[in-house]
């Protein structure tokens, strides 16, 4: 039998939300006052507040970040489930290379127009080819910037890229195959009806839209591009906080 006794909180499950939270709070600090996070074994040690003015602002702004520990650790845990597949994605565009990713996005994309052309209206061809251009393109620009861009490029660029690189090959596909259309389009449709009446009510801008546009055809292809810009700045965020607080290795 072991003679160590387990404290409670002091590991498992808990242990790790404690010491999450320390960092995160230790670099909300770190923002304003110096020498905050991880300076338990430094030689200088944590910076403390001397004078009350000091002390006033350093324990106001200490419960201003608790309180906002309460957003941002849900999103950072959001962060680590992200990380793990992001990490797959960065791992197969290493195997590949930039020229790699780029041609299998050409391979995929030209199928696709092709099967189109044998299939559809001029029309219609042009837009899917339209599409299929933006998510090669998409798909290069997202292994580039992931490749050469620092943590901020990869937030702003990479992120979005490769959401837009995701999102268009189902749309796409079920412009050209009718038995997708109940699984793609008709619940696009639905969730551009809701965005419309309870996200984009402000100032008239769905009305705007609903009056100047029809939500079919290629349209269905803009629209989720237009989605993958703050769905991927989105995960960039919450992966960033994911590695500020257990960095990957």
């Amino acid at each position: 039998m072991s003679t160590r006794t387990r404290h409670g909180g002091g590991g498992g499950v808990v242990g790790a939300i404690r010491a999450d939270v320390q960092r995160l709070h230790g670099a909300w600090m770190e923002l304003v006052f110096p020498r905050q996070r991880g300076r338990g074994h430094s030689v200088m040690g944590k910076w403390k507040p001397e004078s009350l003015p000091q002390k006033i602002g350093y324990h106001s702004w200490s419960i201003l970040g608790l309180f906002g520990l309460l957003l941002l650790y849900p999103l950072t845990v959001i962060g680590f489930g992200t990380r793990y597949y992001a990490a797959k994605l960065d791992s197969t565009r290493t195997r590949l290379g930039i020229v790699g990713v780029t041609a299998i996005a050409v391979v995929v994309w030209g199928t696709l127009t092709v099967i189109a052309h044998l299939r559809l209206p001029t029309e219609a061809v042009i837009a899917i080819a339209a599409a299929s251009g933006v998510a090669t393109i998409s798909t290069a620009l997202a292994a580039v910037f992931s490749k050469f861009g620092g943590r901020l490029t990869s937030v702003l660029f990479a992120y979005p890229f490769a959401m837009t690189a995701l999102f268009l090959p189902p749309v796409v596909a079920a412009l050209v195959t009718p038995s997708l259309e109940a699984v793609i389009l008709e619940p696009s449709y639905d969730f551009a009806v809701w965005v419309l009446d309870n996200v984009l009510h402000v100032g008239g801008i769905n009305e705007f839209l609903r009056t100047n546009y029809q939500l079919e055809g290629a349209a269905y292809a803009a629209m989720w591009v237009g989605i993958s810009f703050p769905v991927g700045w989105f995960l960039g965020i919450v992966i960033a906080l994911a590695n500020l607080v257990r960095p990957s290795q």
